[in-house]
């Protein structure tokens, strides 16, 4: 697709760590309306972490993308949070509270109360607009607000 390459210097987030993290956000595509397979295949392997708890009370967020508007950024997050339910993992959603890009008509854009998303579409070509990225980058600090909140 179009997608970077992953940098080396950044540590990959695997089943077996990420009890380490006081926060998570998570993001991944969205195929015919649900999260891909191998984001269910990861949260799949954290079943010794459910066993134990040790998610449990901490705060997570998550966003995605869709090759079109109308492709299901909504249900694909609604869905996921099933996941973080299990752990008792609380959900941190955006809301409306990065303000005028959420309610802007003048382009079509990605994203949602539930989470930022961008439209990437159907070759994954396009790149995340400035109204997608402000999205992005309030849901970031909305949960880092949160997670701060929680670990004090």
């Amino acid at each position: 697709m179009h997608a970077p390459a992953k940098p080396e210097d950044i540590p990959v987030a695997n089943p077996s760590t990420i009890n380490e993290a006081d926060g998570f956000v998570f993001g991944f595509p969205t195929r015919f309306g649900m999260m891909c397979a191998q984001m269910k295949a990861f949260f799949d392997a954290t079943g010794g972490h459910w066993q134990k708890g040790s998610l449990a009370g901490k705060a997570a967020s998550m966003f995605t993308s869709t090759a079109s508007q109308g492709s299901g950024q909504e249900t694909t997050i609604m869905t996921a949070v099933t996941q973080l339910a299990h752990h008792g993992m609380i959900y941190v959603p955006t809301g409306y509270g990065s303000g005028g890009s959420m309610f802007g008509l003048d382009a079509a854009k990605g994203g949602s109360p539930w989470g930022a998303g961008t439209l990437a579409g159907p070759d994954g070509s396009r790149q995340p607009s400035a109204a997608e990225l402000e999205q992005a980058v309030f849901q970031g600090k909305n949960l880092a607000t949160v997670v701060k909140k929680l670990t004090a």
